[in-house]
């Protein structure tokens, strides 16, 4: 029998977190709920979680500081975030601190379970081994996929899960061309047919920690009209 998938609901409303812990656990799930980001972090530490489902408005620490220093230390797990603000400003800043995904609230069930369902399949899909060996060592940089911590242009520091996964998957195809749909199918689980620049603004963050001019980049190149191809001499 497969071990259930645990996830971390981050909420302080209380009949909101009641009603996600009762949808969540009746879709086959082991769920922990805590109301603030300090406690956020301590149950982190002491325990293992493969979903964190953070809410952006927090009391003691926002869920933006929280998923930060969850991201300072290791991407062992993905992070959806929950937010009353919908603008697109408020959505860059939260997937750049560190969400893998950003739900609006309010938000519809089945579109949630939808999106747990999906984060967690792509995750499953990071962690088999695309590679012979984790960490991929390119020019004089590398990156540990089994931990996200990766040597940049700018000294070692940790990928956020999504960009972790573009980067498995663009190094998985080296010198082949992966195209923004397959990016957006296996990365966030879009529709092939969405338009979206979610996959150009990861990519210039890619870009900034890997490219010694991001503007001129020699390893992350744009194929007009087709996607992106990963370029580098690897050690034998």
């Amino acid at each position: 029998m497969a071990k259930k998938k645990k996830i971390l609901v981050v909420e302080d409303e209380t009949h909101l977190a009641k009603g996600l812990m009762f949808n969540l656990e009746r879709e086959g799930y082991d769920i922990v709920v805590v109301d603030n980001g300090v406690s956020a972090l301590e149950t982190l530490g002491g325990d293992h979680f493969d979903l964190v489902i953070l809410d952006l408005m927090l009391p003691k620490l926002g869920g933006l500081e929280v998923a930060r220093q969850i991201r300072a230390g290791n991407i062992r797990f993905p992070i959806l975030m929950l937010s009353a603000k919908s603008t697109d400003k408020d959505r860059q800043v939260g997937l750049e601190a560190g969400a893998d995904d950003y739900l609006t609230k309010p938000f519809h069930l089945p579109e949630l379970l939808l999106r747990v369902k999906g984060i967690l399949r792509r995750w499953e899909w990071y962690k088999q081994p695309a590679l012979d060996q984790e960490r991929f060592h390119f020019d004089s940089m590398w990156i540990d996929f089994s931990t996200g911590q990766a040597l940049g242009q700018g000294g070692e520091f940790f990928l956020t899960t999504k960009e972790a996964l573009v980067m498995k998957l663009l190094v998985g195809k080296k010198g082949e061309v992966v195209s923004r749909e397959e990016l957006l199918e296996k990365v966030w689980g879009y529709d092939p047919g969405t338009e979206t620049r979610t996959v150009d603004n990861f990519v210039a963050r890619l870009r900034k920690h890997f490219e010694k001019k991001p503007q001129k980049p020699e390893h992350i190149l744009t194929v007009r009209e087709k996607g992106y191809q990963f370029v580098a001499d690897t050690p034998e």
